[in-house]
């Protein structure tokens, strides 16, 4: 492979833990590379979430545009297996038009996926099959299910927690249908990704900056919005078991919205479980490689802007 070949097989990608400055450094290095963003976050996919995922507006859209935002009613499934098939096409299609794919966002598992460790969709499926074990979690309820996941498949239960219902009504899916084990299954099958190297620019505060940019946002979305786009969610029929609003901020919202919780409790509930998510994602985003690290209480975001621009012009690879 030539240089410039090598070149051409690479997608860089903006990473860091959540409430660090990922949207405004991307935005702003899309703007000087000629580069289109594409969103690797699990929460921005859905419509109407929009407050609580801190969405990028619609006005900055048609200055840089962002694929894999609004692609998914909150009542959709959407699996990383989606996001994998149509971040690859995005790529493919910017990259015919003469710009440059950016990827932007802090969603490990979806990074993971596009490096090729996630397993084809070749797995059976069946509808019939999935409603009737939706009714028996909303009979029985998950923890039966779960418990049910352990005697037949104790490996993949060990790995999923008793709450995710999603996980958990897969795996027993593939058991009932083919009468083997999740872990089975996937070490039998095709690993898939975009087949691209992914370098990584990542950003970074000290902790006590971080949690103070995270207190100081989810009180900023608390008074601008955010409870009322959960009560929108709620009053146009959206479950509030669905995967979309069971993550931190929207659990919280729905908690108080029901009256289960006060206003306050729900703010510090939101922020605790951010502050909890940010530090998985330092520890996920320490085993990314090859990667750069920019400080930004050591370095302006302008500066780091600038870094990132010359080693995408000058084709770095790590």
């Amino acid at each position: 492979m030539t240089a410039a070949e090598e070149r051409d097989d690479v997608v860089y990608a903006i990473i860091g833990p959540t409430a660090a400055g990922k949207t405004h450094v991307g935005f702003e290095l899309a703007r000087r590379i000629n580069a289109e963003i594409i969103s690797v976050d699990s929460r921005q996919v859905y419509r109407y979430l929009d407050v609580g995922t801190d969405k990028i507006s619609r006005e900055d859209c048609r200055i840089v545009p962002h694929h894999l935002v609004d692609v998914a009613d909150p009542d959709e499934i959407f699996t990383t297996g989606d996001f994998l098939v149509r971040a690859g096409e995005a790529i493919r299609r910017i990259r015919a038009r003469g710009r440059i794919p950016l990827l932007v966002g802090g969603t490990p598992m979806y990074y993971k996926a596009l490096e090729g460790n996630f397993l084809s969709e070749n797995l059976p499926k069946d509808e019939k099959m999935r409603a009737k074990l939706e009714a028996e979690a909303e009979a029985r309820g998950l923890q039966s299910l779960h418990t049910e996941m352990s005697e037949a498949d104790p490996i993949g239960a060990s790995r999923i927690h008793p709450n995710d219902k999603v996980r958990i009504l897969r795996a027993l899916e593939l058991f009932r249908l083919t009468g083997r084990s999740s872990a089975e299954l996937y070490a039998s099958e095709r690993k898939m990704g975009i087949g691209r190297r992914i370098v990584y620019f990542a950003i970074t505060l000290p902790r006590e900056q971080l949690y103070k940019k995270i207190e100081d946002r989810a009180a900023c979305q608390f008074q601008s919005g955010y409870p009322e786009e959960v009560k929108w969610l709620l009053a146009h029929g959206y479950s509030r078991e669905l995967p979309a609003l069971s993550g931190f901020g929207y659990r919280e919202l729905v908690m108080f919205l029901d009256g289960s919780i006060t206003f306050d409790e729900a703010l510090c509930g939101d922020i605790k479980s951010t502050k909890a998510f940010s530090r998985r994602q330092a520890t996920w985003f320490r085993k990314f490689h090859p990667i750069l690290w920019y400080d930004l209480s050591k370095i302006t975001m302008s500066k780091t802007v600038e870094d990132m621009a010359m080693k995408v012009s000058s084709g770095f690879l790590g």
